[in-house]
This record gives C-alpha cells, structure tokens and sequence, in this order.
C-alpha cells in the first residue's frame, strides 16, 4: 500500500515538471503518451479488473450496473474537467476569468483520482488465486500512473494559463496528486473486514472498470479523429497492450 501511495503521488508531482521541459504547444510526445496509456489502460481493463470482480461475485449481472455506473459517471465528471484526464488543454483566454482558479476542474479531477486509487487494495477481496491478484495489483498500479503522467501535464498546463505562476500553480496541482493516495487508504480501510466479492468492492471496482472503459475509449478514438493511419500512434498503442499482456506474466 506505501509503494502504491508514494508511485502514484510522486508520478503526478513529477509529471508537473514536463511543463518546463515541453512547452503546451508541442503535443506529439503527449499523443504517444495517450495512446500508450489508453492501450494499456483498455487491456488491464479487460484481462484483469473486470475477469476479477466477475469470478468474485455471486451475482455477476450486479457487476454490470456498476460498470454502467462508472462510464456514464466519467462522462458527467467530464463536462467539469473538459477532458483533462486524457490529455486536453483548454489554455485559451477567456478574458477577465483567465487568472481564475478551476474548482470545478480540480474538484473532478480529484474524484476521478480518488477511484483510481480506491481498487489498490492488499487484502485479496476476489475468488482468485493470490498470484493473481498480485499481478493484478501492479498491472492496475502501473496503469494508472502511466495515465496520470499526460493528466499531470495537462492539469499543470490548463493551471499555469490560469495563475501565470509556476509555484501556484503547482500548489493547486496537489489537489489532483493527493486524490489517489487518499483512495487507497479510504478503501483499505472500508475493505478491512469486507468478505470477499463484497458490495464495496464490487461497486468500487465496477466503477473504476467503466470509468477507464470510457478514458481508455476516448483516448484511442481521438488519438486518431480522421482515421488516418499514423504509424507512430499505431506503435504507441500496440506497446501499450503489449506491455499490459506481458504483465500476466511478471
């Protein structure tokens, strides 16, 4: 649970010093980082969360009302982060409201941060074996922290526009870093004593599959709007499963 805290708080607070090394205008490397992401983010998905809370569950059918939950959820938070979460910067001016500080936005971001977070749990909560859950474990870990690199920026990207100071903008930029080690500890505590396969963890899990269902979705649809070929974002996306099938392996 420590290391699952410390990767994920530190990935976001790194993550907020790509803005002095890419400048917001220089996409490229930010459309590989998606695709990457949302590659490995769909498989994970796939082959662990959702085969997981299936095999754990008495009654598999609930577990598709959460998903539903989850992915619908993702796309009310995202009339209030504007696609933040997968890599939009919405910098342009709007005026007197320029310098304003984005509370809805971090609000969001922080909601979508703190579910994130909630499914890293150390007790095995599911029908599976041990080694399986281990795996799981880290694959979900890595997953969310290769997503919250492109999000820290883009987050660090949309503050700076905003408060045109780095220090500030940082500081704002914690609301987002903290959210998922707060998940953690808010659902190990909560799973503590749960049975196996039980409704917190059904929920929980169930909403974090359908939200990343719809991320990961969105991501791959838009690295490639015109549905063009683009070799390099075709590769990005090909090493994401990749490396999400490898990690049955690990």
């Amino acid at each position: 649970m420590i290391v699952a805290i410390l990767v994920l708080f530190f990935t976001v607070v790194l993550s907020g010093f790509l803005v002095k090394l890419f400048p917001p205008d220089n996409v490229r490397w930010l459309k590989m980082a998606l695709a990457f992401s949302g590659a490995y983010l769909f498989t994970i998905t796939i082959t662990h969360l959702l085969p997981d809370v299936l095999l754990s569950n008495r009654e598999p059918h609930v577990v598709g009302y959460w998903v539903l939950a989850g992915f619908f959820m993702q796309l009310i938070l995202e009339l209030f982060s504007h696609g933040v979460e997968h890599g939009h910067m919405h910098t342009h001016s709007h005026g007197h409201h320029t310098d304003a500080i984005p509370f809805l936005l971090l609000g969001s971001l922080f909601v979508h941060s703190f579910l994130e977070g909630s499914i890293l749990v150390e007790q095995d909560h599911r029908a599976v074996s041990h080694m399986h859950h281990q795996g799981s474990f880290y694959a979900v870990l890595t997953g969310v922290a290769l997503h919250h690199i492109p999000a820290a920026f883009a987050l660090m990207s949309v503050l700076l526009s905003r408060v045109k100071n780095f220090k500030k903008a940082f500081g704002w930029l914690m609301v987002f870093a903290v959210g998922s080690p707060l998940g953690i500890l808010v659902s190990n505590y909560l799973l503590a004593n749960e049975v196996p396969g039980g409704m917190v963890y059904t929920a929980l899990t169930g909403l974090v599959a359908g939200n990343f269902l719809h991320i990961s979705t969105t991501i791959l649809f838009e690295t490639s709007p015109d549905h063009s070929f683009n070799r390099n974002k075709l590769i990005a996306t090909l090493l994401g499963l990749v490396l999400a099938l490898l990690s049955d392996f690990i």
